[in-house]
C-alpha cells in the first residue's frame, strides 16, 4: 500500500536523483498508534515548517514517513564502513530513510522499518535511544558543536524487542547532509569511477564550495574535510564528550557529530574513559578519538585516491603528504580551546601557555577531577576563591604550583565562563530521565531540555543539573539501541 501524499510541505530529491546508486526508494512502515513525544517547534520554525501542522494527524505522519510530501522519494542511503576496525562493504540504512531535504538540509528518520540495508535488525528503534539522541544531540548544539539536530519523536505504539520488550519510536533528524566518509567507502568499491567523482563533486557542492575553485579540487576538498573534523573532535574533548562508535559511516563529510548510540559525558577526567557495552578493547576510548578520526581520514583518502592522482602511488603520496597535517590542525584547535577554557589573554605566548596547558592535563589525569565542574570552578578561582577547584585534588600541593602560574597570567573569569559550560547532559540525569520516558512520564525529559538549552548561564535551583553522579549511580555503561 503506498503512503498518501501531502502537499503541505514540499521535499527535495536532489540526494535522490543526483546519486541515484547511492540510494533505494523506500517507504516507512506503518505506525500502529502515532504519539508526538517531543517537538523541536524553534528548529521547525528555521526549517520553514508550521509547528501546528507538525502536530496534526498529517504532521505526524511525515514526522514518521508514512505520510509523504507529493513529488518526494525517500530512500535508503547505501554506504560502507570501517566498525570497530573491520570493514563491512555493505551497510547503508538498515533502519532508517532520508525523506527529502528541506532547502539545505535533510529530513531523515531514524527507526522507520526494515530496509534492504537491514541485515539482521528489525528496522526499529526504542524510545529511550532515540529521546538520548534528542537531548544530546540538541545540548551539543547548545554548546555550539556542530551536530545533526532533533525535529521531533513519535512514539510508535510498537513494541520493540531488546534485552526486553520496550515502546517503539522514531526519530525525525535534522543533517546538512547524510553524507559519510563509508558513503565514498561504497562509492570507491564499485569501482565506478565516474560515481566516485559525482559523489565528491555533490559533497564539494553541498558542504566545501571553495574546493572547487582550487588547483587541485579534490585535493582541497580532503582537506576542508580533515580541517572540519580536527575542529569537530577537538570540541568534543574540550567539553568531554565520548561518542563511543566512531566507525567511518559515523564520520560525516560536512563535519557534523551524527549518530547518538552510545554516548556520554565524562564526570571524573580520566582518557581511557570508555562507556560503550560493545568497545571491549577500549578502542573509542576518550582520549582515543583525535587518533581514531585521523584514522578514518586515512580510510576517507583511500576512497578517494582515484580523484587525486591517475596513478595510485601519486595518490598515495598526495594523501599521506596531506594527511600529515592532521595532527597540527587538531592540535591547534585543540590548544586554542584550551587557552579560552583557561581565560588567557591572545598576548599570553605559547611558549608560556602550552607547559601551562600539558602541566594541567597532567594533573588531571591524575586526580580525576570531575570535568564539567573543575573548569567551572577556575573561574571561582580566577576570581579569588581556589577552594572549589582545589578541594577536587588529592596532590594539593601540585595544583597549588599549577595555580599559582595560571593566576600570574591574569585570566579572565568572564571569558572562561562564556565558554566553559555549567550544564552537560549528565549521565545520571540522562538515565533518569530517559527511565522516566519509557514509563510515560516526559516531564523529567522537558526539564532536562530546558536546562542544557542554556548550558553557559548559571540558574538558580538547578544544582543538581551541574553536579556530578552520586557514587551510588556506580560505572555508567551505555548501549548503541538496536
Amino acid at each position: 500500500m503506498n503512503p498518501p501524499l501531502s502537499t503541505a510541505v514540499s521535499l527535495g530529491t536532489r540526494y535522490a536523483t543526483e546519486l541515484a546508486d547511492l540510494a533505494l526508494p523506500w517507504q516507512a512502515a506503518e505506525v500502529p498508534e502515532p504519539r508526538l513525544l517531543v517537538l523541536n517547534e524553534s528548529l521547525a520554525t528555521e526549517l520553514g515548517l508550521d509547528p501546528a501542522w507538525l502536530r496534526s494527524d498529517e504532521g505526524i505522519g511525515l514526522l514518521t514517513g508514512t505520510v509523504v510530501p507529493e513529488g518526494a522519494t525517500p530512500v535508503a542511503q547505501a554506504y560502507a564502513g570501517h566498525q570497530f576496525g573491520g570493514y563491512s562493504p555493505r551497510l547503508g540504512d538498515g533502519r532508517a530513510l532520508l525523506m527529502g531535504e528541506l532547502g539545505s538540509h535533510d529530513l531523515h528518520l531514524k527507526g522507520s522499518g526494515r530496509t534492504p540495508f537491514s541485515r539482521g535488525g528489525d528496522g526499529f528503534a526504542a524510545v529511550g535511544p532515540m529521546l538520548r539522541e534528542y537531548v544530546v544531540s540538541e545540548a551539543m548544539h547548545a554548546l555550539g558543536i556542530p551536530t545533526t539536530r532533533s525535529l521531533a519523536v513519535v512514539a510508535t505504539g510498537r513494541p520493540v524487542r531488546r534485552e526486553a520488550v520496550l515502546p517503539g519510536a522514531v526519530l525525525a533528524r535534522i543533517a546538512s547532509s547524510h553524507l559519510r566518509v563509508g558513503t565514498f567507502q561504497y562509492a570507491r568499491s564499485t569501482g565506478d569511477a565516474d560515481l566516485l567523482r559525482q559523489l565528491a563533486d555533490h559533497a564539494i557542492a553541498r558542504h566545501h564550495p571553495h574546493a572547487a575553485d582550487a588547483e587541485q579540487p579534490y585535493l582541497a576538498f580532503f582537506e576542508s574535510v580533515m580541517q572540519a573534523q580536527a575542529s569537530l573532535v577537538a570540541q568534543w574533548m574540550l567539553v568531554g564528550f565520548v561518542h563511543g562508535v566512531m566507525n567511518t559511516d559515523n564520520m560525516t563529510i560536512s563535519g557534523q557529530t551524527i549518530d547518538y548510540g552510545p554516548c556520554a559525558f565524562l564526570d571524573a577526567f580520566d582518557p581511557t574513559t570508555v562507556f560503550s557495552s560493545i568497545d571491549e578493547q577500549g578502542r573509542y576510548a576518550f582520549g582515543n578519538q583525535p587518533i581514531v578520526a585521523e584514522w578514518n581520514l586515512a580510510r576517507f583518502a583511500e576512497s578517494i585516491l582515484p580523484l587525486l592522482a591517475d596513478d595510485e602511488s601519486a595518490g598515495v603520496e598526495i594523501a599521506t603528504t596531506s594527511l600529515r597535517t592532521f595532527r597540527d590542525r587538531y592540535s591547534a584547535a585543540w590548544s586554542a580551546g584550551m587557552r579560552a577554557k583557561l581565560g588567557l589573554a591572545s598576548s599570553v605566548d605559547d611558549a608560556v601557555a602550552r607547559p601551562l596547558v600539558a602541566d594541567l592535563v597532567a594533573l588531571m589525569t591524575a586526580g580525576h577531577p570531575d570535568h564539567t565542574g573543575f573548569f567551572r570552578a577556575l573561574a571561582t578561582a580566577a576570581r579569588g576563591d581556589a577552594e572549589p577547584a582545589r578541594g577536587m585534588f588529592l596532590d594539593l600541593a601540585g595544583f597549588d604550583a599549577w595555580a599559582e602560574r595560571w593566576l600570574a597570567l591574569a585570566p579572565d573569569a568572564d571569558a572562561m565562563d562564556r565558554v566553559n559550560p555549567a550544564y552537560v547532559p549528565r549521565n545520571h540525569l540522562v538515565e533518569e530521565a530517559l527511565t522516566a520516558a519509557t514509563d510515560g512520564d516526559l516531564a523529567p525529559v522537558e526539564r532536562l531540555l530546558s536546562v542544557l538549552a542554556a548550558p553557559y548561564d548559571v540558574r538558580p535551583g538547578l544544582e543538581r543539573f551541574a553536579e556530578p553522579a552520586p557514587d551510588s549511580f556506580g560505572q555508567y555503561t551505555t548501549f548503541c539501541g538496536t
